[in-house]
C-alpha cells in the first residue's frame, strides 16, 4: 500500500528524515531536484525554451534547483525569482546563489514590477511558485501570475503540487487562481486532492517521485489513507488445490433484473462466475427466465413469484454470499422484498445500484443493512442516500464517516475508486481508465466483488480486490478494445487475463 499523507505529516516526515537519516535541508532539496530533472529529461526535447517561475520558499528552492541542473543538462533556461517580500528561505537563498555563480544564465530576481515574458506554445513552463504548504487562496501579483500562465498555451509542468492548490480541501479556493498544470511531478507521495474528479483540470497527468524520505518515519506515521498497488493485491490470491470441487469455492445469489433490465443480471452474473465462484443461483422475474438461460447457461436460475420485477425471495441459506441491485427496478414490491432480505440474514450482503435507490428512498431499510456489508453507490446514489455534497472532497468524509458509523463497506466509485471500510480507512485504486464508463460497468464490478465473497474473502478485502481486479480487466480491454469502444462485455471477457497479470 502506498500511504497518503496530509501535507502537514509530510512536512513531519521531511523533518524526521534530515534529523535521522541524517541529511541537511539544502540535499534533501538538491535529492528532490534530481528527481525532478530526471523525469523532465525523460520527456522534454531540449529544444523547448525552458521558462522557471519560483517562489520564496522551498518549492522556489526547489526550482532553482532544477534551473541550475536544467542548465548543466544543455537546456535553455529562464528563470524568475518572485522575492517580493525579500525574505527568501534558507533553501532557496543558497539555491540562488548557486545559480547566480552559473555563466550564461538568463536569471530574473523580481521584487517590484514585472514585466512578464512572452508566452509561445512550444514553451515549457516549470511551476515552483508555491507548494503543499499553501493553506489560502492566491490573491494580488500572485494570482495574477497565474492567471497569465494559465492563458497560455505553454506546456506546464508543476513542482511537487500545482500552485494554488490545497493538498486536502479546496472548497473555499479561489478556482481563478490555482495553476492548471499539463504534469504534476510530486514528491513521495501523492497528495490527496489529486484523487479528487475536481482538481483534475489543476493536476492534470501526476506521477509521484520517491525522493526517499525515512522508511522508518514512514511505518510508523498514522493515515488514514492509501493507494492500492498490484503487488497489494497479488499477495491475496493462492493457488488452488488439486482436489477442490465447485462447492469449495462457494455458492452466490445474485438478485437482479426487472423487466428491460434483464441484460444487467447476465452482466453481473457473467462476471461473478469468472471471479472464480463455484456456483450460482441468479433470482429474477418470471420474465427473465429464457433470456438468462439462453445467454449465460452456466447460471441456475430462481424465479420471483412476480413476471417484471423482484417481489419475494424464499430460502437464502444454501448460499454464501448474496448480492442484490443490478436493474433491479424501484418498484413497491421490490423494497419491501429488500427489506425482509435484510431482516433474514445476518452476513454481509453486496448493494448495488437499484437495491441503493430503494434504500434512499425507503431511510428505514438501512438499519436492517447487515454488518459489514458492501454498498458499491456512484457519487449520485449516495447523494442520494446521505444527502448532497458540496464537492467530492466532502462527499468522502461522508462516505468515511457512514462506513464506520453504519458498520459497512462502501465503495464509492469514480476515477480512483475509493473503497471506506468499517476502521475508517480509506483505499484508493490505481487502475482502471475513463473506457470504464460505460454502460453496464458498475453491474459487472458487482458481480465480482459478490463472486470473491462467495469464496469466502473478507468483505473489505473483497471489495478493495474487486475494485482493482475490475480497473485492471478494464485497462486490458482498453488495449485490446480502445477505451472508445469498450462495453461491459469486454471487461468480463478480459479478467481471465486479469487474473494472470497479477498473479
Amino acid at each position: 500500500m502506498i500511504k497518503i499523507f496530509s501535507t502537514d505529516k509530510v512536512r513531519e516526515l521531511d523533518k524526521y528524515t534530515i534529523q535521522n537519516e541524517p541529511i541537511s535541508s539544502i540535499d534533501l532539496v538538491e535529492r528532490a531536484a534530481n528527481a525532478f530533472t530526471s523525469e523532465f529529461c525523460r520527456r522534454y526535447s531540449k529544444q523547448n525554451r525552458i521558462i522557471v517561475f519560483a517562489g520564496q520558499g522551498n518549492n522556489g528552492a526547489d526550482a532553482l534547483a532544477i534551473s541550475r541542473l536544467l542548465i548543466d543538462a544543455g537546456y535553455r533556461v529562464e528563470t524568475y525569482l518572485f522575492n517580493r517580500y525579500m525574505q527568501l528561505s534558507n533553501e532557496c537563498e543558497l539555491n540562488k546563489q548557486r545559480l547566480l555563480s552559473m555563466e550564461n544564465i538568463e536569471f530574473t530576481e523580481v521584487i517590484y514590477d514585472f514585466e512578464p515574458p512572452i508566452l509561445e506554445k512550444q514553451d515549457i513552463i516549470i511551476d515552483g511558485l508555491f507548494g503543499s504548504g499553501l493553506n489560502r487562496p492566491l490573491t494580488g501579483g500572485f494570482a495574477a501570475m497565474v492567471k497569465y500562465i494559465n492563458q497560455s498555451e505553454s506546456t506546464i509542468v508543476s513542482i511537487d503540487i500545482p500552485s494554488g492548490l490545497f493538498g486536502e480541501d479546496n472548497q473555499k479556493n479561489d478556482p481563478e487562481a490555482i495553476i492548471r498544470a499539463d504534469l504534476t511531478l510530486s514528491f513521495g507521495f501523492p497528495k490527496l486532492s489529486f484523487l479528487l474528479p475536481e482538481n483534475a483540470e489543476y493536476v492534470g497527468e501526476w506521477k509521484v517521485l520517491d525522493i526517499l524520505l525515512h522508511p522508518e518515519a514512514i511505518a510508523n506515521t498514522a493515515t488514514s489513507y492509501f493507494q492500492v498497488t498490484e503487488n497489494d493485491i497479488a499477495s491475496v490470491f493462492h493457488p488452488r488445490n488439486r482436489f477442490s470441487h465447485k462447492g469449495t469455492f462457494g455458492h452466490a445469489l445474485l438478485i437482479a433484473g426487472s423487466r428491460g433490465k434483464i441484460g444487467a443480471a447476465i452482466l453481473a452474473a457473467q462476471a461473478c462466475l469468472k471471479s472464480g465462484t463455484g456456483l450460482l443461483t441468479v433470482h429474477v422475474p418470471q420474465r427473465g427466465e429464457q433470456i438468462l438461460q439462453t445467454a449465460f447457461p452456466e447460471a441456475m436460475v430462481d424465479l420471483d413469484p412476480n413476471q417484471d420485477h423482484f417481489s419475494y425471495v424464499s430460502d437464502i441459506r444454501p448460499f454464501s454470499a448474496i448480492g442484490i441491485g443490478p436493474g433491479l427496478g424501484k418498484h413497491a414490491d421490490s423494497a419491501k422484498a429488500l427489506e425482509h432480505l435484510l431482516q433474514t440474514t445476518e452476513e454481509p450482503v453486496v448493494l448495488d445500484a437499484d437495491a441503493l435507490n430503494l434504500i434512499a428512498a425507503n431511510k428505514n431499510i438501512l438499519k436492517h443493512v447487515p454488518a459489514r456489508s458492501i454498498l458499491t453507490p456512484h457519487p449520485k446514489e449516495f447523494d442520494r442516500i446521505t444527502g448532497e455534497s458540496n464537492n467530492s472532497y466532502e462527499r468522502l468524509l461522508k462516505a468515511k464517516d457512514f462506513a464506520v458509523n453504519h458498520q459497512v463497506c462502501v465503495v464509492l466509485k469514480g476515477a480512483y475508486t475509493a473503497t471506506c471500510t468499517t476502521s475508517g480507512n480509506v483505499y484508493f485504486n490505481s487502475s482502471g481508465n475513463p473506457g470504464m464508463a460505460t454502460a453496464g460497468s458498475g453491474d459487472v464490478l458487482t458481480g465480482i466483488i459478490l463472486g470473491l465473497l462467495a469464496q469466502g474473502m473478507e468483505p473489505e478485502t473483497a471489495a478493495v480486490v474487486g475494485v482493482f481486479l475490475h480497473g485492471t480487466a478494464g485497462d486490458l480491454a482498453a488495449v485490446y478494445q480502445s477505451e472508445e469502444s469498450m462495453i461491459a462485455s469486454d471487461i468480463i471477457n478480459m479478467l481471465g487475463k486479469a487474473f494472470k497479470q497479477i498473479k
